[in-house]
């Protein structure tokens, strides 16, 4: 395909932008970059605001007999984006322009295409809309997404094949969670045999919204794959042992896994006919949502990522894969010979939110006066809260701590409750990043993106809680920039003219951007207070008592 791909290029004027696509929890983002990675366009779509016909909260759905059930109407990501392409067209952007695409999905969801579907895909009409197309083309009409955790039976399931979760970690680089896809897809099998067996392809998020883009079953890519519980994270390939302890005939129900940043073929006739794209539009592999901000965020050696959002997560490099009891290592999504290290703490800005509506009015102003009015340290009381049940630590619920560690029912004011809950969840992330063996030097940096990464008072205390600078990315949000520059990259390196990332993608960005430094006694401060989380910890998991 190469010098062919070659050819064609170069008998035409070359499109000179990129779309990068994020499918995210509460929304679908999209942004145009030009050659130079500089962003021209973007827009996204609400999913509770703009498409309140699905009756999302949050962008899921909570199954009432039980809560810890969470899905989301996968016909309501299909129409977002119908309403996302004619956003950018409103917003004056050329999608012929486009010479390449790639995206991002929320990890670990997965979609049921049933019998029949691709050939849909293949078949789109122009003159419809998307999402009524191919709103019969889902065995199960609501996608578990992330958030579930209904899968406990599954996953202890899962661990026991293969010889117990340590074993499990090694070999996918994950023990078994519940959120993971291998232990989603078990349940379905097992609960809804019937819908399986109708099922002729299960996609991730991501690789679901490429097929929509390609016009047929777009392959699982390495990175996103590598969170499923279901990928040999060192050969890349579908571990037999996970697949046959989750589901009959799943491996031609999965197809076959390729790199991250694989360039994949031209875009559906229908994008052309309907929204001008160019045909030689490429679609370039998309990947997991942590993965893609790696990406957009051009880590370096030293570099520790914090994405806060509806979940915040942290993530670095690694050239060897770690086994890790609590975290992931996934495959790098730049480099296919290396690894990221994921840690999810799903309880971020809804939480933050939370507490901010209960003693804050719900304005973010307010909560800021709130807490620079307490010192750095907060008297040693430390805040610790998970709405959702949590991934690290495995607990559910609200904990209160003095300086000397003893539980409290109610803190001294709401100025302490405020700082309780941000120093908490940060020293809480500081504390596994050490876990991991990673040392905070003076090299170190913080990267910051997400929602929050705009509050420059949670970034302060951020910077003084690691004791290293904080810096954040101009622009749209890192798994959407990390999913424009993946487009790039990939049709350049399929085209062998600068493939290497950092010569394509890193040494073009602007760099980050210093957003704070720590103070002076930070390190003094914040350091016993690990050690204080530390104990916590073990004295909540040793007694489970609230």
């Amino acid at each position: 395909m190469g010098e062919q791909h070659q050819e064609l290029f170069s008998a035409i004027d070359m499109p000179n932008t990129y779309l990068g696509l994020d499918l995210s929890t509460q929304q679908l983002k999209g942004v145009i970059v030009d050659e130079n990675l500089n962003k021209l366009f973007e827009a996204s779509v609400h999913f509770d605001l703009e498409l309140q016909e699905f009756h999302t909260h949050g962008g899921v759905l909570r199954d009432k007999e039980n809560p810890r059930e969470v899905t989301a109407p996968t016909v309501m990501w299909v129409k977002a984006l119908d309403v996302l392409l004619d956003k950018l067209q409103v917003c004056g952007a050329d999608l012929n322009t486009v010479a390449a695409i790639s995206g991002s999905g929320q990890q670990h969801g997965t979609v049921y295409w049933t019998n029949g579907s691709h050939k849909t895909l293949k078949s789109l009409d122009p003159s419809g809309f998307l999402h009524t197309q191919l709103a019969s083309c889902f065995s199960i009409v609501n996608s578990p997404v992330w958030m579930d955790s209904s899968t406990t039976k599954q996953c202890k399931k899962l661990e026991k094949s293969v010889g117990g979760a340590q074993e499990l970690a090694e070999l996918t680089g994950s023990k078994a969670y519940e959120r993971f896809s291998g232990p989603q897809i078990a349940k379905i099998a097992e609960n809804r045999p019937g819908a399986y067996q109708n099922t002729e392809r299960i996609s991730l998020v991501s690789s679901f919204a490429c097929s929509l883009f390609l016009g047929a079953y777009a392959p699982i890519d390495w990175s996103d794959g590598s969170g499923m519980n279901l990928m040999d994270i060192k050969t890349k390939k579908w571990s037999e042992k996970c697949l046959e302890a989750c589901a009959s005939d799943l491996e031609s129900r999965l197809g076959s896994t390729i790199p991250s940043g694989t360039e994949l073929g031209q875009i559906s006739n229908y994008y052309v006919e309907r929204f001008g794209f160019n045909s030689k539009c490429r679609v370039v592999s998309f990947t997991g949502d942590n993965p893609a901000s790696l990406v957009g965020l051009c880590l370096r050696k030293n570099d520790v990522a914090i994405s806060m959002g509806t979940s915040d997560t942290l993530f670095l490099s690694l050239s060897e894969p770690k086994n890790l009891t609590e975290g992931h290592v996934l495959a790098s999504p730049i480099n296919n010979d290396a690894y990221m290290v994921l840690l999810c703490f799903k309880n971020g800005s809804l939480t933050r939110e939370r507490i901010r509506n209960h003693y804050a009015n719900g304005s973010w102003d307010e909560f800021n006066t709130l807490l620079e009015r307490t010192p750095k340290g907060n008297f040693g009381y430390i805040g610790l809260y998970f709405d959702e049940q949590e991934i690290l630590p495995w607990v559910q619920g609200d904990y209160k701590f003095d300086k000397n560690g003893v539980q409290m029912e109610k803190f001294p004011s709401r100025e302490i409750e405020i700082k309780a809950l941000v120093e908490g969840q940060f020293i809480a992330k500081r504390a596994h990043a050490e876990q991991l063996g990673f040392i905070i030097g003076p090299e170190t940096r913080i990267i910051v993106t997400g929602g929050a990464s705009a509050n420059s008072t949670l970034l302060q205390i951020l910077s003084d809680v690691f004791n290293a600078p904080v810096y954040t990315q101009e622009g749209a949000n890192s798994a959407v920039l990390g999913a424009a520059y993946q487009a790039k990259h990939g049709i350049m390196r399929n085209q062998n003219s600068g493939g290497d990332f950092f010569h394509s993608v890193v040494n073009t960005v602007k760099p980050a951007k210093l957003a704070c430094s720590p103070h002076k006694d930070a390190y003094e401060t914040y350091t016993p207070m690990v050690v204080q989380y530390n104990n916590i910890m073990k004295q909540i998991l040793s007694n489970g008592t609230k």
